[in-house]
């Protein structure tokens, strides 16, 4: 073996890592030597070109992901006494943003093959206090959204995407963004592009977009370059609300980011691809399956493993491969157990997938040699 080859071998390899360069750097220099640093015109110009991108009349850009869950929940005017119904296995953030309205967010099972939500699920939870549905995309691949709507249409209910992981993928039907009545995104380092953090929501509805954007600055109606461009101070707080405001700095990397993002999931596909290919000599380890039709955006590549799951995970990170787990059911959280008395047994299929799932290291700078260090050492620990 070649030094070279040595050293990439050793080199420690995360689960995903963000890809910057020097166009992206100079991009938030030229904000910085600008007037505006903040509510200024890289703001809109990125709302603009994200809902271009993915076919949607409206984009709100907020501070984060989570805002960006948060802001749905607002524009809907869910609020104590409502239901939301959330797949079990995703980040807590998506739950959340229901108790910080004051709802309950009511846990649904996934699906065993895909770990995406279950529509049958989705409907055995429905009661009359049901507000809205969140479907998430989880590890990148949409959900089944015509399933999803159907149960939405029935019940006058509307569905919601958590799309923070699945952003340039997509389905027949669509891209994501446009695939729900209104979609949150994630730009966090990891994610499919980033802006340091970020987020961002898509949606047709011109109404839903104006309360998100007075939500975002406090609740109130202007933001100060409105009020510079009209020669005015006075301003209204109409409604409560936070500071959720996405920076010029950042949207001018997420401008940047944008233009790329179209390469770097393809990037992704052609990882999981291979990661696919090689696999198959590994029959302890089974890849989630592919919804047919389904434009699969791998924010994260998941398996399960058939040997004991954290011995792999301790052997692979002990190889310097940032393997991690996403993730551990939310209603078997500690707040979400003493808060709501979720407990186990209630989603018995994301149970049983929790103790399984590994996430493999996936992100556009990988080389297919990387690939084939993390099978080869997942053989090993599985042996």
């Amino acid at each position: 073996m070649s030094d070279s080859s040595a050293g990439a071998a050793s080199r420690p390899l995360p689960y995903g890592r963000q890809s910057i360069d020097e166009e992206d750097i100079q991009a938030v220099v030229e904000v910085l030597r600008s007037d505006w640093l903040t509510t200024g015109p890289k703001v809109a110009e990125f709302e603009r070109a994200f809902a271009n991108f993915c076919g949607a009349a409206e984009a709100v850009a907020v501070s984060n992901g989570t805002a960006a869950l948060h802001a749905m929940m607002f524009a809907l005017g869910i609020g104590p006494t409502d239901e939301v119904i959330v797949p079990t296995l995703t980040f807590a953030a998506t739950a959340n943003a229901a108790v910080f309205q004051g709802a309950r967010p009511v846990f649904a099972d996934v699906d065993p093959e895909t770990l995406l939500i279950d529509p049958a699920s989705v409907e055995s939870r429905i009661t009359p206090q049901t507000r809205a549905i969140i479907a998430v995309d989880y590890a990148g691949q949409p959900c089944d959204y015509p399933a999803l709507q159907a149960i939405a249409d029935r019940h006058q209910i509307p569905l919601l995407a958590d799309a923070c992981h699945s952003l340039g993928g997509g389905t027949p039907a669509g891209r994501v963004g446009t695939l729900a009545a209104m979609n949150a995104f994630s730009f966090h380092p990891v994610k499919p592009l980033t802006t340091g953090e970020g987020g961002m929501v898509t949606t047709n509805d011109a109404n839903w977009a104006s309360r998100m954007r007075v939500f975002r600055n406090h609740g109130i109606t202007t933001d100060h370059r409105q009020r510079e461009q009209n020669g005015a101070w006075f301003y209204e707080m109409v409604d409560l609300g936070f500071n959720y405001r996405l920076t010029d700095m950042q949207c001018a990397l997420g401008l940047r980011q944008l233009k790329k993002l179209p390469h770097w999931v393809q990037r992704r596909q052609q990882l999981a691809d291979l990661y696919r290919e090689q696999l198959k000599s590994v029959p302890a380890v089974t890849p989630l399956a592919v919804r047919a039709g389904a434009s699969h955006a791998y924010h994260l590549f998941v398996v399960r493993v058939g040997s004991d799951r954290q011995r792999v995970f301790t052997e692979l990170r002990g190889s310097g491969i940032g393997v991690n787990v996403h993730y551990i059911p939310v209603h078997l959280h500690p707040f979400y157990q003493r808060t709501f008395g979720t407990h186990p047994g209630l989603c018995p299929v994301a149970e049983t997938a929790s103790q399984q799932i590994l996430s493999l290291p996936m992100f556009p700078a990988m080389q297919d040699a990387d690939v084939e260090r993390v099978v080869q050492a997942l053989a090993q620990a599985v042996a």
